[in-house]
């Protein structure tokens, strides 16, 4: 653990550097939330780079390591140093002194903090049974993010592979699990690497889409609603919990201390709560977001300041020179462009938002354009590197499909259902911002500050949008992976949503009332969800413990480079040596988009025997098959028909039979 805190300390203080280049007066804790995923951003894409010449190993990770520290040196500047010790003394300041304010300011982020760290402790934990996870959601994400990190640390991948389809260029965006391996090179263990970076990017995430709905909204308890609304998003399924009591004789604190189902992901319930079904199990998403919510708050700057007809120093080039201002969309444009390997679905979202901003406003047309340079100096190379060579098929991304995952539900229930109050929140928020009703919060000079009536609402807009066509298209092979473009509505939505919640708190009883019960029921079945989780409630055994056996003796007795045969699951042992395997889950290669149904055809006629499979194992250049419960139980395997082969590896029921 202490490993991999003092490496992430190290990413984020690059990455902090580099935030007075984009931003001149945002607070110290902000930047240093934006810095960590900054920095992980620059780091993974200079260490991928220099991995791909020269491999993965310490003194590459190192070099990369000491290449994204470089920025720092920005603050030996006179002009960057006096800034950033102002912002320090400023933050220390608000920790002084015992007043209400300051502690609960304290308590806010604390109580994250707190909640990360239990809840991601469950994301993967190991013992002598073997490898488990408490997320309900993660039986099959977790052993695809560690065949991707171990095939970086031990299986030499580089131009990397699909490791769940050999010879398939892997055009995953593994950012995230390039970045824990770059840790294990410098000596952090797999679990605490992850544990470590998924926390830190969720607390950096809460920071910033804090700020970015004060940005918004111009208010400060908006902005401290906001976090919650994300991190426990949930429907209507409390109802089910409710129902869960009262069929049974337990009392309250015995029920929910052993909770018998999660409530927002279910067959009825498709939206699924953001921490259980997306941040623990989709970490390049995790990783994205808060990158994509930071670049949103600066194209909202853009787009405001032009609305004010005095764009501000950080978006134009008057404050430095004719071409000098341009460097700030210019920056911003280049951290955008390292998406398409950390989060495709994050850029493709940021070129939609921003092809309505510059049709709403393309007076500053100058500084879109540097931004969109800036985006297509690293992304375009990114793209084309990605899809050449990929076995994913294009068409299979884009297809009518109306009302996304509804099934049998009417689509407007189905969106009340599954969200419970946002759609009525989206409105009160909108009505009263195009109303100027303010939330009683003091602005600059001690003036009640209100949103622009017309320009938050045309900021929206893009984010309406993407609701609309995810609810009319598939934009993925697997019609719900469409939520990886709908949580993008709903970060969008999150800010009117709490400056409608705040707004009411700050009325009378009747309303402060109403606003308690509306804040409740958004987040009671998602709080439901992340509690069963943190709490430890489930345990879910990925790998056995002769799977973890095996892996070690593979890893010790092939070569990085060996191509293995076995059963197409999610959580065959080859998952943990970081050896290719022939074919894996076929759920994860259908979400992908790739066409398996050769290749699982073969590997069904391998395992089965005869004249054939030997045939069959020529010709796909397999080097060894794996035999373990899995293949028996699935395939029907039989380790009479590979007896002919030397056994190199065997622990309990599985075997390695080496073919060539």
């Amino acid at each position: 653990m202490l490993t991999s805190s003092i490496l992430i300390f190290f990413v984020t203080f690059g990455g902090f550097a580099l935030t007075y280049l984009v931003a001149d007066d945002e607070k110290f804790m902000w930047r240093l939330a934006v810095g960590s995923i900054v920095g992980s951003a620059i780091y993974g894409l200079v260490g991928f780079l220099l991995a791909m010449a020269f491999g993965l190993n310490a003194t590459i990770s190192g070099l990369a390591l000491v290449l994204t520290v470089m920025p720092a040196a920005l603050l030996l500047l006179p002009k960057y140093r006096s800034r950033s010790r102002h912002d320090w003394v400023k933050a220390k300041g608000k920790l002084q002194g015992g007043n209400l304010r300051r502690f609960s300011g304290f308590a806010y982020y604390a109580f994250f903090v707190v909640l990360f760290w239990l809840f991601f402790n469950q994301a993967m934990y190991e013992n002598a049974q073997g490898i488990f996870t408490g997320g309900s959601n993660n039986l099959g994400d977790l052993p695809f993010h560690l065949g991707a990190i171990f095939g970086f640390t031990d299986g030499n991948n580089f131009p990397p592979q699909n490791p769940s389809f050999a010879g398939a260029k892997f055009s995953y965006p593994f950012v995230a699990d390039f970045l824990t391996a770059c840790f294990i090179k410098l000596g952090a263990d797999v679990k605490d690497a992850m544990f470590v970076q998924n926390v830190t990017w969720a607390f950096s995430l809460v920071v910033i889409i804090e700020r970015f709905t004060i940005k918004l909204t111009g208010s400060k308890l908006a902005g401290r609603i906001s976090p919650f609304l994300l991190i426990f998003s949930g429907g209507l399924g409390f109802i089910g919990f409710f129902k869960d009591y009262w069929a049974q004789g337990k009392g309250i604190f015995d029920f929910i201390s052993t909770l018998p189902r999660d409530y927002t992901i279910s067959d009825s319930y498709r939206w699924g709560n953001s921490m259980v079904v997306l941040f623990m199990t989709q970490r390049s998403l995790l990783l994205g977001m808060p990158l994509t919510v930071t670049v949103l708050g600066y194209l909202w700057r853009v787009f405001g300041s032009e609305a004010e007809g005095n764009a501000d120093t950080a978006t134009t080039p008057r404050a430095s020179g004719r071409y000098l201002g341009y460097a700030k969309p210019l920056v911003v444009g280049l951290l955008a462009g390292t998406l398409p390997l950390i989060h495709l679905h994050s850029l493709v979202v940021l070129f939609v938002v921003t092809a309505f901003l510059f049709a709403f406003r393309p007076a500053s047309w100058r500084t879109w354009l540097t931004f969109g340079i800036g985006v297509c100096v690293i992304a375009v190379p990114e793209l084309l590197w990605t899809m050449s060579g990929t076995a994913s098929e294009t068409s299979k991304f884009i297809g009518w499909h109306f009302g996304w995952d509804k099934r049998d539900d009417n689509i407007i229930w189905f969106w009340i259902k599954n969200t419970g109050l946002v759609l009525p929140g989206i409105a009160a928020g909108a009505y009263l911002v195009y109303s100027r009703l303010g939330v009683g919060r003091e602005g600059p000079k001690g003036k009640e500050a209100t949103p622009p009536p017309f320009d938050l609402i045309k900021f929206y807009l893009p984010f309406g949008a993407l609701f609309f066509v995810a609810n009319i298209a598939k934009l993925a092979p697997w019609e719900w992976d469409n939520i990886k473009v709908l949580i993008y509505w709903f970060v969008g939505s999150v800010p009117l949503i709490s400056y409608a919640i705040a707004w009411a708190w700050r009325k009378d009883a009747f309303f402060k009332t109403t606003s308690g019960i509306a804040f409740s029921v958004l987040i009671l079945a998602g709080t439901l969800d992340v509690w069963r989780t943190a709490s430890g409630q489930n345990k879910i055994q990925v790998f056995d413990a002769d799977a973890v056996k095996i892996a070690e003796q593979i890893k010790q007795k092939t070569p990085p480079n060996a191509l293995f045969l076995n059963a197409p699951t999610f959580n065959s042992a080859v998952v943990l040596s970081g050896r290719q395997s022939y074919m894996r889950y076929t759920g994860h290669l259908m979400s992908h988009g790739i066409d398996f149904g050769e290749r699982e055809d073969q590997v069904k006629r391998i395992y089965s025997g005869g004249g054939v499979s030997d045939l069959l194992l020529g010709m796909d250049n397999i080097d060894y098959v794996l035999v373990s419960p899995e293949e028996r139980n699935s395939l029907q395997a039989k380790d009479e028909n590979f007896t002919k082969y030397p056994v190199i590896a065997e622990s309990g029921q599985y075997r390695v039979y080496k073919i060539k």
